[in-house]
């Protein structure tokens, strides 16, 4: 029987004098309340309570920490705070904005700005399900990572990673703003200390060298994952994950099957970022960001009909297969 997750805080509940509304989401590392503030301002609030090391009752405040776990907890607690720390000198549309982040209960809480939108996560899964050629359109996908890649820069310039890029963390707000949440530092902390280094990813958006306890972590890991999100922009799916990559990589037949739906720079942008070998990618956001601005370039392969044909026996090869 799998281990309960820590208990939410109770609507109602105060703490830093703002009172919790409702729990908004959790994930293996915290939870999201929407939460009122001073003059009736809606902020939302995330709360450090990593379930693999954490519990908590419905009613209580204070999580209860076994005494074997109270150092990784305490690891995880320090970066947290480092984190947001870093994310409140960061003032970026979009970047998500910390307003306020203070320790109590014997945790840790970020206070930031309420957002009202969708994630591009749920703007995919919309789009695939209408069942068009393109899921979205190249020059949408071009401004909506221009926009991305500005804040990625900034987060880059302040020596700072996210870490955990993907469609759930983008988040396209009602005023048509494109913001990054969850960034991921309590994690990669976590994850190089404890040993369950593989849940702490998304399979098909983390780059191989994060399931490397020695991986050499940077901005090309960031980047790796920028190419994974337009791969699922232009197919309507996340790519294959690393290790199955690995072991057979079949991301240029996929990407292949894009030719002449969206242009030969974009599909070969995607591919250059999503290189397995770290080296052979963009190693900075500003070198991706320059290769796709050169939209006058945009050049469109038609694939021939024996081209087609090799796509489509290959396609039903593999299908036998899996």
């Amino acid at each position: 029987m799998s281990k309960p997750k820590p208990a939410p805080l109770p609507s109602g509940t105060v703490v830093g004098g703002y009172v919790i509304v409702k729990k908004l989401a959790a994930g293996g590392f915290g939870v999201v309340y929407l939460a009122q503030g001073d003059g009736e301002q809606l902020v939302a609030i995330k709360e450090y309570l990593p379930s693999s090391l954490a519990e908590r009752s419905p009613g209580e405040l204070t999580p209860r920490v076994k005494p074997d776990k109270q150092p990784l907890y305490r690891l995880g607690l320090k970066s947290f705070f480092e984190e947001g720390r870093s994310l409140a000198q960061i003032s970026h549309p979009s970047v998500v904005s910390v307003l306020n982040f203070f320790r109590e209960n014997e945790t840790v809480y970020m206070v930031m700005n309420y957002l009202q939108g969708d994630t591009l996560q749920d703007f995919i899964v919309t789009a695939r399900d209408l069942k068009r050629d393109k899921v979205f359109r190249e020059s949408t996908i071009r401004s909506l990572f221009d926009e991305i890649l500005r804040g990625l820069r900034i987060v880059h310039q302040h020596k700072m990673l996210h870490l955990d890029i993907k469609p759930a963390n983008i988040f396209l707000t009602n005023d048509n703003k494109a913001v990054m949440l969850d960034f991921g530092a309590a994690r990669e902390v976590l994850s190089k200390e404890g040993n369950f280094i593989r849940p702490m990813y998304t399979p098909g958006f983390a780059a191989p060298e994060m399931y490397r306890r020695d991986g050499t972590l940077g901005p090309w890991t960031d980047i790796y994952a920028i190419g994974a999100c337009i791969y699922a922009c232009m197919q309507g799916y996340p790519p294959n994950d690393a290790p199955q990559r690995l072991e057979k990589d079949r991301l240029a037949l996929s990407l292949s099957r894009l030719r002449n739906i969206y242009s030969d720079n974009l599909i070969e942008v995607t591919e250059w970022c999503m290189s397995l070998d770290p080296l052979s990618r963009p190693q900075s956001v500003f070198a991706l960001q320059k290769e796709l601005a050169r939209e006058t370039e945009r050049r469109y392969t038609k694939l021939s009909f024996g081209e087609r044909l090799k796509l489509q026996l290959e396609t039903i090869k593999t299908g036998a297969k899996a």
